[in-house]
């Protein structure tokens, strides 16, 4: 039967949730998936779930979770089953390397404007100033030695080594 609060709270009463709606099955009162997929848009992360994962599987993990945890988890096999749909082999983890790139080249480019700081600080004080009286030219520029272009926690060799790649390109 169908149940009025079945789908969150977030659908009109008696809809059932986006879940049930995708499997085409009446959303029972102690649905699994009713708190965590909406009736509007539900059906549509649920279906990647189903892709990867399969909807008995994401039962199961849903129901080794705490209950105050079940959301977050339900969000996180959201996101994995969506990245794993767009890239088959790294799912999630090439939008991780993509990021470190990112931070890798942020890292170098404030070194580089700190080296430029320091570089427009010698000059403006010109002959008659020391390089070492300024505490900022004691600091600056840091030594490319202190920046990774790496994670130091990677899982595998077989991850590691995208930072010359452009974003999209993960394999080696």
């Amino acid at each position: 039967m169908a149940s009025s609060g079945a789908s969150g709270g977030s659908g009109s009463p008696g809809s059932p949730c986006g879940a049930c709606k995708f499997l085409r099955r009446k959303c029972a009162a102690e649905c699994m998936f009713a708190p965590h997929f909406c009736a509007e848009d539900g059906a549509a992360q649920f279906a990647a779930i189903h892709k990867v994962f399969g909807a008995s599987n994401a039962a199961k993990l849903l129901q080794q979770v705490a209950p105050a945890d079940r959301s977050e988890a339900a969000a996180t096999v959201t996101y994995e089953a969506q990245a794993r749909l767009r890239d088959p082999i790294y799912g999630c983890v090439a939008h991780i390397f993509a990021l470190q790139q990112q931070v890798a080249s942020l890292q170098m480019q404030v070194l580089q404007a700190k080296a430029q700081v320091a570089q427009t600080m010698a000059a403006a004080a010109g002959p008659q100033g020391t390089t070492g009286s300024s505490p900022l030219l004691q600091r600056w520029p840091l030594e490319p030695e202190s920046l990774s272009t790496q994670s130091s926690g990677c899982y595998s060799d077989m991850y590691c080594g995208f930072g010359d790649q452009e974003e999209g390109s993960y394999t080696k």
